[in-house]
């Protein structure tokens, strides 16, 4: 397996690649690999001729009080697991080669970056936005892959695509579960026993909301005062009923749906969601 460090080195290895008509599926990470992020590996494999993907922990998308400086960095076990599923190169800058002396240039994405995790994290989506731009800038992919568990990045992700005429098809993939429904983070490391435990409601709470919306309920405000007061063990940091696409809080549900959570516990910060169509598919 191939790994380059420079821009440079991974612009003339894509090249090469799209030179012999290969198509390059992507898969950005910060590293941290768990189950749902070698599904987004497996299809990049699986779906394209060859597959890239990055590690690097973004210190833009980290405010001075998160968790940047502590955030697991398992370099050598990401690799073996890249390698392990059929990755074929590994891209992996420093953060001095992506962010050089006097950098000054950031990518924001209206109205999709607004509420939510852009609600509280004012400076994410612009560290997710201008990093990802960097990495399509160097991989050069025609596919890219992200999970569902970060919908609304996916939103930011597939908004920006769109409108800077990028050429790039984003690939959203299923959340990947825990097998008591927790869904996957590289965070839940930090999680105590008992944290974990606390966690559940997250799932448990969403699970109940999608049934009661296969069963026909419409109304948001009602559905959202479920799936809080399902959560009342854990400090919210928010329950959002939006649009899948744009993002945007809706009072009837109609179209597909985004439901989305997020929460502080002692000893770490999580989200989740779940999608659906009233139309009776998942959005």
């Amino acid at each position: 397996m191939k790994v380059l460090n420079c821009p440079e080195e991974m612009r003339a290895w894509s090249d090469a690649q799209r030179g012999r008509h290969k198509t390059i599926g992507f898969v950005p990470t910060m590293g941290a690999l768990h189950a749902g992020h070698l599904s987004l590996a497996e299809a990049a494999v699986r779906e394209n001729d060859t597959a890239v993907a990055s590690i690097f922990v973004n210190p833009t998308q980290f405010a001075p009080h998160e968790d940047f400086n502590r955030y697991p960095r398992p370099f050598e076990a990401d690799m073996a697991k890249l390698e392990g599923v059929g990755v074929e190169a590994v891209y992996a800058p420093s953060p001095a080669g992506m962010y050089p002396e006097e950098y000054s240039t950031y990518v924001i994405v209206e109205q999709v970056s607004e509420g939510l995790c852009g609600g509280s994290r004012p400076h994410f989506f612009r560290g997710v936005a201008t990093v990802v731009t960097k990495l399509f800038n160097a991989v050069k992919p025609h596919r890219a892959y992200f999970g569902q568990k970060d919908a609304q990045q996916c939103a930011v992700i597939k908004r920006m695509a769109r409108d800077l005429d990028m050429g790039i098809e984003i690939v959203e993939m299923p959340i990947v579960r825990e097998p008591d429904g927790l869904a996957m983070s590289s965070r839940n490391v930090y999680l105590t026993e008992e944290d974990r435990k606390r966690a559940l409601c997250l799932s448990r709470s969403l699970f109940e909301a999608e049934a009661r919306l296969r069963d026909g309920e419409h109304d948001a405000d009602s559905i959202v005062r479920g799936v809080r007061d399902g959560m009342a063990g854990v400090e919210i940091d928010y329950v959002a009923l939006v649009d899948a696409e744009t993002m945007r809080p809706v009072r009837e549900i109609t179209g597909p749906i985004l439901l989305a959570v997020a929460a502080q516990l002692p000893t770490a910060r999580l989200i989740d969601n779940i999608k659906f169509d009233p139309k009776g598919t998942n959005a």
